[in-house]
């Protein structure tokens, strides 16, 4: 019996077949042949093919363009000698802080001049904010943060076992990125120190709520609405009312965590004429992205990079004459 095939196949053949490489012609050598020029002195036949160059690649429009320079941090900070000539109310030594596992602050060791400002500048991400807030221990409240070495405030360890952190707080007032009014009138929020201190005398407390208005610039602007919630100012009368909250507690230290990065230009000149005038009164620390900021409002600059001080001196030597290749790539915008 013959044998049968796939009647199927037979029907529909196969239309597959295999095909030559697309570089390689069916007939590839007298493709070649045919294509070939007659040249003198030439045999007629298929000339040598020469390996095509491997592709690199379409050009970057980055190509030309110079590598950018990122600092190298050098063992120990650079700190200008003015710094030694100054009283001190704040001294920083070998402090270090893990957020867990993580360092994220390397060996800080730096005076804070009394009743001068001081402005720490870096890139993002490079400690300023969390230096601003171990020397109030704010960062006691983050989950697993530790810390090494020593913060002395009037020679006194701000880490030590025996130290009245509420106290201390009341010493070092904080004022934050973002303004952050209680929901209560004006006369509430400047007062509020008080109060939880206990304080009873209402003529004391009016005193104490002009003083602290007038300190931070605010006074003619809210005079006639102090029982009025304080929500309703503006953002940069908020930002001003919660300075003079902290002023009202009498503290000796002002921490400054970006004041003004909210604020429109009239806000933040208001703020900025503020801190001048409380210079000579209060030592004032100001973490600011804004490098024209720290040029115009500070007495002393501090570069931080990577959780580390890389150099700190006057704010004049550290803008005009750096002492440090890494501190001049910073100042004039080749990285950060």
């Amino acid at each position: 019996m013959p044998e049968l095939g796939n009647p199927r196949a037979q029907q529909y053949p196969p239309v597959m077949k295999e095909l030559p490489m697309p570089d390689e012609p069916e007939n590839v050598e007298s493709e070649r042949a045919h294509a070939a020029p007659s040249l003198p002195g030439h045999n007629g036949a298929a000339p040598q093919s020469r390996p095509a160059p491997a592709f690199s690649g379409y050009p970057s429009p980055l190509a030309t363009a110079p590598p950018r320079r990122e600092p190298s941090l050098t063992a120990q900070p650079e700190i200008h000698p003015e710094l030694n000539s100054e009283p001190h109310v704040l001294v920083l030594s070998q402090f270090c802080l893990y957020y867990g596992k993580h360092k994220a602050l390397h060996e800080i060791s730096m005076p804070i001049a009394a009743q001068k400002v001081t402005a720490l500048v870096g890139p993002s991400g490079c400690g300023k904010s969390t230096l601003l807030r171990s020397i109030n221990r704010l960062n006691d409240l983050i989950e697993h943060v530790r810390t090494e070495g020593r913060i002395m405030f009037r020679d006194e360890n701000v880490y030590g076992s025996n130290t009245d952190v509420i106290g201390l707080r009341k010493r070092l007032g904080m004022v934050f990125q973002k303004s952050n009014p209680f929901p209560m009138s004006v006369f509430e929020n400047v007062i509020y120190a008080r109060r939880i201190a206990d304080e009873r005398s209402k003529a004391r407390l009016h005193q104490v709520c002009e003083r602290s208005l007038r300190s931070a610039a605010l006074w003619d602007e809210v005079k006639d609405r102090l029982h009025s919630s304080a929500l309703g100012l503006s953002g940069g009368q908020q930002q001003r009312l919660c300075i003079a909250r902290a002023i009202a507690a009498e503290p000796e230290v002002l921490l400054m965590d970006e004041p003004c990065s909210a604020l429109d230009p009239i806000a933040t000149a208001k703020v900025e004429d503020l801190i001048h005038e409380l210079r000579g009164r209060y030592t004032v620390v100001i973490v600011t992205h804004n490098m024209q900021q720290a040029a115009r409002v500070s007495d002393f600059t501090a570069f931080m990079y990577l959780g580390r001080l890389v150099e700190y001196g006057p704010t004049g030597s550290i803008f005009q004459n750096p002492r440090l290749k890494q501190t001049e790539d910073y100042i004039t915008g080749r990285f950060g």
